[in-house]
């Protein structure tokens, strides 16, 4: 199993947080829930932790702590992707699952749709990325400075998809930093709603990334713990 360090999908827009208007707090359940951790299914628009500023408050952990008092955050997803969250309950159980995804022993894997039709149906994206400073929280393709990254993306059939788009099964080896948008604009196929990456022509009501399936050995028992949550769109 694959994957990167604990945060994964961390930077918000400046612009997005000043129009931050999160879904609605519907009744919600966990995806699954024991002693000792949870996994949740986060919906698009929705901070993962609180950012600065009162208007940005609402999130994901606050929404699951006032149900699970004890809940901690291990990993997180971007605003705008939803899908899969692994959570804690207890700093104890937080540090062993901490330590999973830095010993890259947690799978991944997303659905996107990307413009354009890539000509492989199969393949791994191998770049460095490091931050584009003077227009952060945007990253970068470099080949000199940036860590190493790198994602395997298959072709899914999808006959209902507009003729210029694709529907893409990601799997990150790598954990880095907005990393499958990056990757997928390098190759000459951004993420449908994409606003960092994709032309502003290509843009919808929101950036077209899920993270679908999520496994791990679970800490305590042993087992092998495998989560998977359908695609949105």
């Amino acid at each position: 199993m694959q994957n990167g360090p604990p945060i994964d999908e961390p930077t918000t827009t400046v612009h997005q947080l000043s129009c931050y208007n999160p879904p609605a707090d519907h009744h919600w359940e966990p995806v699954f829930a024991d002693d000792a951790l949870l996994v949740v299914n986060k919906p698009a628009g929705l901070l993962t932790v609180p950012g600065r500023g009162e208007h940005v408050q609402d999130c994901l952990i606050k929404r699951v702590q006032l149900r699970y008092p004890t809940a901690l955050i291990v990993h997180r997803l971007d605003m705008d992707t939803s899908g899969l969250v692994l959570l804690s309950l207890g700093s104890n159980m937080q540090r062993l699952l901490s330590g999973l995804f830095m010993q890259r022993q947690v799978t991944k894997q997303y659905q996107a749709l990307v413009h354009g039709h890539p000509t492989q149906d199969t393949g791994e994206i191998d770049l460095p990325l490091a931050t584009d400073w003077p227009r952060r929280p945007r990253q970068m393709v470099d080949l000199h400075k940036g860590k190493p990254s790198k994602t395997i993306f298959q072709v899914l059939p999808d006959k209902n998809l507009p003729l210029f788009q694709t529907r893409l099964l990601l799997t990150p080896l790598t954990g880095r930093s907005h990393q499958l948008r990056v990757h997928c604009q390098a190759i000459g196929h951004p993420i449908v709603g994409d606003r960092l990456y994709a032309s502003q022509a290509s843009l919808v009501a929101r950036l077209m990334l899920h993270a679908t399936d999520l496994s791990f050995f679970h800490p305590v028992s042993g087992k092998n713990m495998t989560f998977s949550t359908p695609c949105p769109f």
